[in-house]
């Protein structure tokens, strides 16, 4: 459980867990542009765009997951992203799908 100082994070594509755990922040594409999650955050729901979305654990290095699609929801320092497809460390193509 992630204390009010840091964001619970929990990613899962269609078909697998991807990863999860307490981090300072997440940034991803959605529908409307760039955003940026912190501790704090006002309750949102987006459609999450294909691309790149970024993890600043607060124990470890930068997750960077490779996205093409899904949503993503911000509740009470929760962040739950469900992917389409999704890849730690690059982007998802057809081909590494």
């Amino acid at each position: 459980m992630a204390s009010n100082a840091e964001l619970e994070v929990e990613i899962v594509a269609a078909d697998h867990f991807v990863w999860s755990g307490a981090a300072r922040v997440v940034n991803a594409r959605t529908s409307n542009g760039q955003i940026g999650i912190l501790p704090g955050h006002a309750p949102i729901l987006a459609i999450l765009e294909a691309g790149e979305l970024s993890v600043e654990p607060v124990n470890g290095e930068r997750l960077v997951v490779g996205v093409d699609g899904g949503f993503f929801s911000v509740d009470s320092n929760r962040v739950v992203i469900v992917a389409d497809n999704a890849k730690v460390g690059g982007s998802v193509t057809p081909e590494t799908v």
